[in-house]
């Protein structure tokens, strides 16, 4: 089985035609064990790689392809490596090898928009990119997401949480998005209630650009975005979704407390990390038993 994630294509596209296609690209090929998977494609993304490919190898241990328009920084790459398996708990022997080779050009571009299809997700949302076409859509909110740089393209387990935890707890007022990525969960709240007063943050401005480029293509003019993160002056909204990590979210709980009036919405969460998230809980006092939804092994906690 191979599944191809070019999550980062935006650069490329947005790149003069005669920059579009090249005489060829580089891979940086790593041998990993199946647990490291969600770990390792990550920090490939935060090195700068511009998609990964990932496939069965020997032995039960999985072959991860990154490909670079240039040759990727070695010292970059293992810091990020080093990052990701922390925040998984993973230990560092989960990336066995790792080599560099060149790579001749292909349609990458192609291949990739055939792979990308529109995902349903929960009861209500399709998420799709903006050159698929969506029939029978009926009742559906119809969610379109370039797929950029920015986390959160409907198919990772914590967006789905998020999504299933807006459908059923969102009932329209204000929404606020805490380190929003593409801005889909923004977006499907205001899709859910167009009245509502949606606002969304990340620390990220090309974040940002992406995410209001995105509600754009979902004829959404009122989503207010902004680089930041919740303060303590930041308005206080009946739905606070916050879809991070863990480390993050323990950090900034009290604000996020602070700024909910209604429901907090957590995930990013890994399943060996819910009691910690849950604990943080207690010592701020809150006393109701938090919702847990998993799926895979990622949570979401709802409060």
């Amino acid at each position: 089985m191979c599944i191809i994630l070019f999550c980062q294509f935006k650069k490329t596209l947005n790149a003069p035609k005669e920059q579009q296609r090249r005489c060829w690209w580089y891979g940086l090929d790593l041998i990993i064990t199946s647990e490291a998977r969600e770990a390792v494609e990550y920090a490939l993304m935060e090195a700068g790689a511009l998609g990964t490919e990932t496939e069965e190898g020997d032995h039960g241990l999985l072959r991860v392809t990154a490909y670079f328009d240039n040759v990727p920084e070695r010292e970059r790459v293992r810091m990020e490596l080093q990052e990701a398996l922390r925040i998984y708990s993973l230990p560092s022997s989960s990336v066995r090898d790792m080599s560099v080779r060149e790579v001749a050009d292909q349609d990458w571009l192609g291949e990739w928009k055939k792979s990308w299809q529109p995902v349903v997700v929960g009861e209500r949302f399709i998420i799709a990119p903006p050159w698929s076409e969506i029939r029978n859509a009926l009742d559906l909110v119809v969610i379109r997401i370039e797929p950029g740089m920015a986390f959160g393209t409907g198919t990772h387990e914590t967006t789905r949480l998020c999504l299933a935890a807006i459908e059923k707890h969102f009932d329209g007022g204000s929404f606020l998005d805490v380190g929003t990525g593409t801005g889909i969960l923004a977006i499907a709240a205001a899709k859910l209630f167009p009245e509502a007063r949606v606002e969304a943050c990340d620390t990220d401005a090309e974040a940002i650009g992406i995410a209001e480029e995105n509600a754009q293509l979902n004829g959404l003019a009122d989503i207010f975005f902004r680089v930041g993160s919740v303060e303590e002056g930041t308005a206080s909204a009946d739905c606070v979704c916050a879809n991070l990590t863990a480390d993050t979210i323990t950090q900034i709980l009290p604000k996020l407390i602070g700024a909910t009036c209604g429901r907090l919405i957590l995930s990013g969460i890994l399943d060996t990390q819910r009691d910690t998230v849950l604990t943080r809980l207690q010592e701020l006092g809150v006393s109701e038993a938090p919702e847990v939804i998993g799926e895979g092994e990622w949570v979401c906690i709802v409060v």
